[in-house]
């Protein structure tokens, strides 16, 4: 074995870890950036980022990642980040280390308000336009077991409901045509000049999901919202994984 095969080992034994070390401490989900890893072992593309825990170390990981950066809170609490806090959560577009401190002072004090433990966390910043948000998801069904959907991202999930939904374990096959059953389906081609978008990728990010849900009893569910589907990859910019009762 490499050193870099034994690094890749240790890293995914590290996540499975995560998953028994939350359900051994009666949570209820992942940190983002627990859920983060666990799909990037698996092979999904993650923004790079780091977990910190003061401002000073923010601006110390945003220097090494590179402006511009987002903030966000990071905590097994925290779902709905954006909307915490009265939206001090999520911080975006943070182009200095001024900015950048200020984001991660404004997330630890509403933490330390609310008596909630939570960390930072740090990564670099990623072009929405430069891709189409899509949502990926899975759950574990009481009747059917582990299920997979796939839809457009963001809010527009919520207001169109344009999903396609398969049992897993799926094939990337299967998973591109799910891509494919969706009114949406003429923006993976491109629409008005936009650039068309990597459906392999996505259809992989599909079958990623289900394989966790599959292989890993503890998960109830899986979503990765947004995956930003790009010409030539597509890259989970959120993750949210919860578990079954401990």
């Amino acid at each position: 074995m490499t050193d870099s095969d034994a690094a890749e080992a240790s890293e995914t034994i590290d996540a499975i870890d995560s998953i028994e070390a939350a359900l051994a401490e009666d949570r209820s989900a992942l940190t983002e950036p627990e859920a983060k890893r666990l799909v990037a072992d698996r092979g999904l593309s993650v923004p790079d980022g780091e977990s910190v825990d003061s401002p000073d170390e923010a601006v110390e990981a945003a220097e090494r990642i590179g402006y511009p950066v987002v903030a966000k809170v990071a905590s097994p609490a925290v779902q709905h980040k954006s909307e915490w806090a009265d939206g001090v959560g999520v911080a975006v577009g943070l182009e200095d280390a001024e900015t950048v401190r200020t984001a991660a002072s404004r997330i630890l004090d509403a933490a330390a308000d609310r008596d909630l433990e939570a960390s930072v966390l740090v990564e670099e910043g990623v072009d929405l336009e430069a891709g189409l948000e899509v949502i990926v998801g899975g759950t574990r069904d009481p009747s059917f077991g582990p299920t997979v959907l796939v839809g457009l991202g963001g809010i527009a999930v919520e207001v169109l409901q344009d999903v396609s939904h398969r049992i897993a374990p799926v094939s990337t096959a299967e998973a591109v045509e799910m891509t494919r059953e969706l009114e949406a389906s003429p923006l993976f081609d491109g629409y008005r000049g936009s650039p068309a978008v990597d459906r392999t990728a996505v259809a992989e990010a599909v079958v990623t999901v289900g394989d966790l849900l599959v292989e890993r009893e503890g998960v109830r569910e899986v979503e990765v919202n947004p995956l930003l589907a790009r010409s030539d990859d597509a890259v989970a910019l959120d993750a949210l994984v919860t578990l079954k009762d401990a």
